[in-house]
């Protein structure tokens, strides 16, 4: 690995520092950046997200795709725990934690709306970042995209539905402005890119490729700490203003991440998965869908709800969280066949 994978934690722990750190000295600024968005979503953080995931999708060979099919377990592993599992586990986790244990330490007026943004969460997971965190445990790149573009699918459907009755909500206004232009944003437009990219320089051979490959990891890495700087330099004073909050917020959340990936994980092991598989199965229920929560959030609850400040703690949590797994499953990856020709 390079300078940037191999020290990517320590990274990430300055990102987050020099971003809060920026959006507290220059607050004009980044509000303007901030404000730069087409239905909720940020553009200068669509972006880097495009600069962080392009260099990765490059390296998927339609041609391939075919084969997938015969993934069917790390598919079905994918879209039960995302879609059976993991909403109702957060839910649950959001009322115990928050609705009962913690419940004399935070501001009684908040409650709901805090287990609000955690069940948002719970319903939306992720589209772009697992692409990242399956290039870091060397997934398979056309099973990740597979598994993507069908979570997305079924998140068009089934998002609203749960959403509103783990509310306990008859009807909910979901930002399907918002749904529909982040699936075309953080997948459509970087396949195609991708591919355009992959043709043109495969033309001058696989060694040319990898050439090429090798000098856009750091574009990858440099887009992903960017990321972080605006996105914590955007909630940096709420982050400041409420320690004990996010603290307690946090818990649900960390507990959910390492308990969904950890089921994932170990069905694919008992399925006889093969680990370039297994590992992004897990990791796409285990990450969340930030953009779409945080959006929902806002649209249903308001900018400085309860339920706002839940999913940007979602996204506070997220990396640290999720590195630690991509080394966990690296760790292992011992555990699982290195070929199975049956799946």
């Amino acid at each position: 690995m390079g300078i940037f994978e191999r020290f990517l934690t320590i990274w990430v722990a300055v990102s987050i520092v020099v971003g809060i750190v920026l959006g507290e000295m220059f607050p004009s600024v980044f509000q303007s950046i901030g404000n730069l968005t087409a239905y909720e979503i940020n553009l200068p953080v669509t972006v880097l997200i495009w600069l962080m995931i392009v260099p990765m999708l490059m390296k998927v060979d339609f041609g391939a795709l075919h084969e997938v099919g015969r993934q069917w377990r790390g598919i079905g592993v994918t879209l039960g725990v995302n879609w059976l599992i993991k909403p109702f586990t957060m839910a649950a986790l959001g009322w115990l934690f928050i609705g009962f244990l913690f419940r004399p330490l935070l501001p009684e007026a908040q409650i709901e709306s805090y287990i609000a943004g955690l069940i948002l969460l719970g319903a939306a997971p992720c589209t772009a970042m697992v692409f990242v965190w399956s290039h870091l445990t060397k997934g398979d790149a056309n099973f990740t995209l597979t598994q993507v573009a069908l979570n997305d699918t079924i998140m068009i459907f089934a998002f609203a539905p749960i959403v509103a009755l783990l509310l306990g909500i008859s009807a909910i206004t979901v930002p399907w402005e918002t749904l529909t232009i982040s699936v075309v944003a953080f997948i459509v437009i970087p396949v195609i890119a991708g591919q355009i990219i992959r043709r043109q320089v495969m033309k001058g051979g696989v060694a040319a490729f990898n050439d090429f490959d090798a000098k856009l990891k750091p574009v990858s890495m440099i887009a992903l700490l960017s990321t972080l700087v605006l996105l914590f330099a955007f909630q940096g004073q709420q982050i400041i203003a409420q320690p004990m909050i996010i603290a307690l917020l946090a818990v649900p959340i960390i507990l959910q991440t390492y308990f969904i990936a950890a089921i994932a994980y170990v069905a694919n092991k008992l399925l006889g998965v093969e680990h370039k598989i297994a590992a992004p199965s897990s990791m796409i229920g285990a990450s969340n869908f930030f953009e779409l929560a945080v959006a929902t959030a806002i649209g249903l609850f308001g900018f400085s709800s309860g339920a706002a400040l839940a999913t940007v703690v979602g996204v506070l949590v997220e990396v640290p969280v999720m590195l630690s797994l991509v080394a966990i499953a690296n760790r292992t990856r011992g555990w699982f066949p290195s070929s199975n020709v049956s799946q």
